[in-house]
């Protein structure tokens, strides 16, 4: 509890100011009331609350997320809860508020600041469009503007509104809410689903010809097809099965659309086909890439890792491997740190790319300690033999990769015990360039 003061030039007399900390959801919010004279046991008239700070509510929407109405009469507590409240709802990363007693009732202002805000997304509501769900959202949860919080009692607010909703038109279902990871933007969002639904995709119809028509997109539909109905499946079938025939077709922009959810006729509510638009964009051809950042590489070696050469449809697939085959490159010289910017520079004009990779080398790493744990003697002594990186040599991969993989299986040939699994794990000290290898046989 902090103390200060506070002049009220009515009376001509300073009057202590409390500072309350709450703690809610892990998160650090503060609320603080600076008072002149406390409002009676029985309250006094709310005059006015003023609510300031926020960059994404006006005062007015902010005191409609509250029990406090001007006019009726309050309490100190009262103001107290209104604080609370707001501090536990999550929109807002701090509340803190101040009240004053006057001749025609109580002054209170509060002080908010914004909490980080993420996307939400309505994972399995094929009865509705985004719109109409926003709408009914905004219709009922007070400081919902499309957003949402990563957490706070708002959450619980939507997902009630959302049930509601279904209970209108006669669906009653359950309704969750997770932050995750959006499949197409890796970014993280409020997904709300509906919980134990029955609907389920009949079919998918792909917004372009390519992904209509190819065979490989065509023979993995089962993971859709005839499987309950998710926004979030069809946008990861996406990711995995659609994006790389783009890709591999020099269609290095292709865009998804949000999926949507129409109803059979005839088949009830139980099944729907889903419509995926696709706008692929133009095919490129490969122009080369430049180097910049490496040391340890030249450019024309690094260049001789391309299997692309100017003119060659640029297949994205390709296009990835090649830098894989750059950090390999980099890794086998011990470089374990490595990373590539490659930035795409297209030429819509002439339908040609090229790229701009900054490489990032970091230290070189060289071979520390070969630490062992859940060996026999005979166990400990062949892994040491077969372990070909000594120590202060410069650490390659690959050959830790290739030992992982067979080296181990070799060095116990002929023993009869084997082990379930190996724990491993590189503990890397970049201060001394130096890397230990820990193996922990389970």
């Amino acid at each position: 509890m902090c103390r200060g003061s506070f002049f009220d030039q009515r009376k001509g007399k300073a009057f202590g100011w409390i500072a309350v900390f709450l703690l809610v959801a892990s998160s650090p919010l503060s609320c603080w009331a600076q008072e002149t004279q406390a409002p009676q046991p029985g309250g006094a008239r709310l005059v006015s609350a003023e609510f300031t700070g926020s960059s994404r509510f006006r005062s007015e929407q902010i005191l409609a997320a509250t029990s406090l109405r001007i006019g009726a009469d309050v309490t100190r507590d009262d103001l107290q809860k209104a604080a609370d409240s707001l501090a536990q709802l999550g929109p807002f990363a701090t509340v803190n508020y101040r009240f004053a007693s006057l001749d025609a009732g109580v002054r209170a202002e509060y002080q908010v600041t914004d909490a980080p805000a993420v996307p939400v997304a309505f994972d399995n509501f094929p009865w509705f469009t985004d719109d109409q769900i926003t709408a009914a959202l905004k219709s009922s949860v007070p400081l919902f503007d499309g957003t949402a919080p990563t957490r706070g009692t708002i959450l619980e607010a939507m997902a009630d509104a959302l049930e509601t909703l279904l209970i209108k038109r006669g669906t009653p279902i359950r309704v969750s809410h997770d932050l995750t990871t959006a499949p197409l933007s890796n970014g993280q969002i409020q997904m709300f689903r509906a919980e134990d639904s029955t609907v389920r995709v009949a079919g998918v119809e792909f917004g372009d010809s390519l992904a209509q028509n190819d065979r490989a997109i065509q023979q993995s539909l089962p993971d859709l097809v005839g499987r309950p109905y998710s926004r979030t499946a069809v946008e990861l079938f996406e990711l995995e099965q659609v994006r790389p025939i783009y890709l591999a077709r020099a269609f290095l922009r292709v865009r998804f659309g949000l999926p949507t959810a129409n109803f059979q006729s005839g088949a009830g509510e139980s099944r729907v086909t889903v419509v995926a638009p696709i706008d692929p964009g133009p095919a490129f051809s490969w122009n080369g890439a430049a180097w910049s950042g490496n040391m340890a590489i030249a450019s024309p070696e690094l260049s001789g890792l391309l299997s692309l050469r100017p003119g060659d449809v640029a297949d994205g697939m390709k296009i990835e491997a090649t830098w894989q085959a750059v950090r390999d490159a980099y890794t086998r010289r011990g470089y374990l740190d490595v990373k590539l910017t490659a930035v795409p520079k297209f030429d819509d004009a002439a339908k040609r790319v090229s790229y701009d990779v900054a490489v990032t080398e970091g230290p070189q790493y060289r071979m520390g300690e070969l630490v062992l744990s859940g060996l026999s003697i005979e166990g400990e002594r062949r892994i040491r033999a077969a372990w070909k990186v000594a120590p202060g040599a410069i650490f390659d991969a690959s050959v830790y990769q290739e030992f992982l993989d067979h080296g181990i299986k070799e060095a116990f040939r002929g023993l009869p015990f084997h082990y379930e699994k190996i724990g491993r794990f590189l503990q890397r000290n970049p201060k001394t360039a130096t890397v230990d290898v820990l193996l922990d046989f389970q």
